[in-house]
């Protein structure tokens, strides 16, 4: 069996205990994605929207069109002296298919 996962690679400020979101929705590790090193891998396609072109970006300058690509978001909450700590947005590695045995 062949399914889509995503990686994202976690800061190495972050440590070891953090909390992970994704589009808002905290995901539970074991069940929502793995850890591998220093990447957190999603048994799912993630998608951001990347960057618009020049027309589409005049679209949406004059109110001519939305945009509505898929764009997930993967961010984390840790603590840093203390203080919580949020990254957003963090970038996300290519989406690969791989068979459920490698996973």
């Amino acid at each position: 069996m062949r399914v889509t996962w995503t990686s994202v690679r976690v800061p190495s400020r972050a440590g070891e205990h953090f909390e992970v979101y994704v589009n808002g929705v905290r995901q539970r590790e074991g069940e929502d994605f793995t850890r591998r090193g220093d990447e957190l891998v999603f048994p799912r396609p993630l998608a951001d929207e990347g960057r618009l072109g020049f027309w589409r970006w005049l679209s949406l300058f004059l109110g001519v069109a939305g945009t509505y690509r898929k764009n997930d978001s993967v961010d984390i909450v840790y603590e840093v002296n203390g203080a919580r700590t949020v990254e957003t947005g963090l970038p996300m590695l290519q989406s690969t298919p791989m068979s459920s045995e490698q996973h």
